[in-house]
């Protein structure tokens, strides 16, 4: 806490030298990427506050940080003592960051606020601008950092060297992907574009890297025109091999810092920048006409080919034979004593740790021991760390990525006596997430048309959950992968068959536990009608699930039938890969309800 106050300070003896009144910290880097490089983590920094989003907002006298609900536990233990007043976002009440710093600069004169160009977007740099303007004609500056002087012993960009993804991995060549790239761009009438999502990179390039925490991607940007393409990196990062490969597949290399240069030498008549994506700094260095735009990248790299799909299909397999691994031990181990919720996620992670191609955890652990549970995006540190017992619920969301898939699963787990309102719960979870696994729906509808199904037995009761029901997941890439969605605030992003998705609705009884079912899905065909081509869900994710909390009572047959059908596909694809005693208890495990 002490540290945090001396920061403030520090920031405002700056923003006094710099005739600043505010000053604005985002989550995002200059690539606008969910989990971010240590050297970007200015928020973080300057309030204590770790979660994966939120803004911090800091002036001469006070200061604020706006997060979402996954959140606000913990948001509330960080930020105590340390001069931030927390900001619950879409609660009523709740002003905007625009709002706020309208209010508290009202008797400010001529106030001028403060924010990064380089780690904002220009969407939201222009919403911003015009907003503040709105309350009071307050300016926004965007060419300053305060942190490059006050941030002692900043992390540095990583060096770590970049490595290939093979072709049988990937299924398509660099030298095809740019190509169908440049058909995209022709169709949006762009000459060319610049492309900064890390992993929309990545996979153009059929590389991979170690620069972000839990996901394999690597710092750069990749400008794209009619007849070149040009990736900005820090040269230390290439071998020489990756050097030639990149000139076998038409792609030449520059310095990272010398993207702003790039962009004022760019010689084509036009090109598309995503104003979402692209941050502020960059936007305005185009001296060239701008197609505003989504890229073209995110959809394709989101419809997985047959190689893709092979690899995940053999990611998730080698994936359920660590997690029945493991939940054989978890509850013998739990009645023994001494396990914690640390101890258990450190033994998951050496379960999957024996699997070929495992590279590494997609994301930290959740591992929530009842009122842990509640906490959508909970960690478990040394201070927290909660000891197992055999009564209650443990839930475990976590995943892996294997060279040749990326894995995201949630299981929610009787650790021994339930009460009546936990098995309650637990069973309009497991029935929202049986309802949308079942469900076929037509070729282009959006996640938000599919998510009432995770949630309409909830609702009958008053009940919901405030995070989204599914995401994409990227092939040995992010875990958190879109453009498509499943959640209640519109994505009208079309659906079609190739994409992953998660299924993951939960229920969160704040300071009592929290309950979440999670399966990775493959969205296939289904049937083609007169009314055009409809799709359905493929379980990608082999693990059972637990059926002893479930209400019988609560069940309809039908959803009773696709738990047994799942758990009978879940016993026949991993039993000949367990031993005799891992068998036994899968059988038991996978039994029909």
């Amino acid at each position: 806490m002490n540290n945090i106050k001396e920061r403030l300070e520090a920031l405002r003896q700056v923003m006094r030298r710099e005739k600043l009144s505010a000053f604005i910290f985002p989550s995002t880097d200059p690539h606008h990427g969910e989990y971010v490089p240590d050297h970007w983590k200015s928020r973080e920094w300057i309030s204590g506050f770790n979660g994966s989003a939120g803004t911090a907002v800091v002036t001469l006298d006070k200061a604020a940080l706006w997060t979402d609900s996954r959140y606000f536990i913990a948001a509330i233990e960080q930020l105590a003592g340390t001069g931030f007043e927390l900001m619950k976002e879409r609660v009523p009440g709740t002003p905007t960051i625009s709002e706020w710093l309208g209010k508290v600069l009202r008797e400010v004169k001529s106030p001028e606020v403060g924010i990064d160009g380089m780690v904002s977007s220009a969407a939201d740099v222009q919403a911003l601008m015009a907003e503040l303007r709105h309350e009071g004609g307050i300016t926004l500056r965007t060419n300053f950092d305060p942190l490059t002087t006050i941030w002692n012993n900043r992390p540095v960009i990583s060096k770590d060297k970049v490595f290939l993804q093979p072709l049988g991995l990937a299924g398509e060549s660099c030298r095809e992907k740019l190509g169908r790239i440049r058909q995209q761009l022709r169709k949006q009438h762009a000459d060319g574009m610049l492309v900064t999502s890390l992993d929309d990179i990545a996979w153009t390039l059929n590389m991979r890297g170690s620069d972000v925490h839990c996901n394999p991607v690597f710092v750069a940007y990749l400008l794209i025109s009619t007849t070149k393409a040009t990736l900005f990196i820090d040269p230390d990062k290439l071998t020489d091999d990756l050097r030639a490969y990149l000139r076998v597949e038409g792609v030449e290399t520059d310095h990272y810092g010398m993207v702003e240069k790039g962009l004022k030498d760019y010689f084509e008549y036009n090109i598309l920048l995503d104003a979402n994506e692209v941050n502020y700094t960059l936007f305005k260095t185009i001296g060239r006409e701008v197609v505003s735009g989504e890229s073209p990248v995110k959809r394709m790299k989101a419809v997985k080919n047959e190689s893709e799909i092979k690899g995940f299909r053999q990611a998730m397999l080698k994936d359920g034979i660590a997690m029945a691994k493991f939940l054989k031990w978890l509850k013998p181990a739990v009645e023994k004593g001494g396990q914690t919720e640390i101890t258990v996620t450190d033994k998951l992670e050496s379960l999957r740790a024996q699997q070929p191609l495992f590279r590494g955890t997609s994301f930290d652990t959740i591992a929530g021991y009842q009122a842990h549970g509640a906490i959508v995006h909970y960690e478990a540190t040394p201070a927290t760390d909660a000891p197992l017992k055999p009564e209650g619920f443990l839930l475990l969301d976590s995943g892996a990525q294997y060279q040749d898939g990326t894995t995201d699963i949630t299981r929610t787990i009787a650790l021994g006596r339930l009460t009546d309102e936990q098995r309650h719960i637990y069973t309009l979870v497991l029935k929202g997430h049986i309802q949308l696994s079942m469900l076929k729906f037509p070729a282009g509808a959006s996640g938000t048309q599919l998510d009432v199904m995770a949630r309409k037995d909830m609702w009958r009761e008053g009940l919901n959950y405030l995070h989204g029901t599914g995401h994409g997941v990227g092939a040995f890439l992010n875990v958190h992968e879109g453009p498509h969605q499943i959640r209640m605030e519109y994505k009208p992003m079309p659906l079609a068959a190739g994409m992953t998705v998660t299924n993951e609705p939960g229920i969160y009884l704040e300071g009592k536990f929290g309950v979440r079912i999670e399966n990775t899905l493959l969205m296939m065909p289904y049937k083609q009608t007169a009314f055009g081509e409809f799709l359905q869900f493929d379980p990608l994710t082999l693990c059972p699930i637990d059926k002893e909390p479930i209400d019988r009572n609560m069940m309809t047959a039908e959803e009773v039938a696709w738990l047994n059908d799942y758990h009978r596909r879940v016993y026949e694809m991993l039993a000949p890969h367990l031993d005799e005693e891992e068998q036994a208890w899968l059988e038991e495990a996978c039994a029909a309800l």
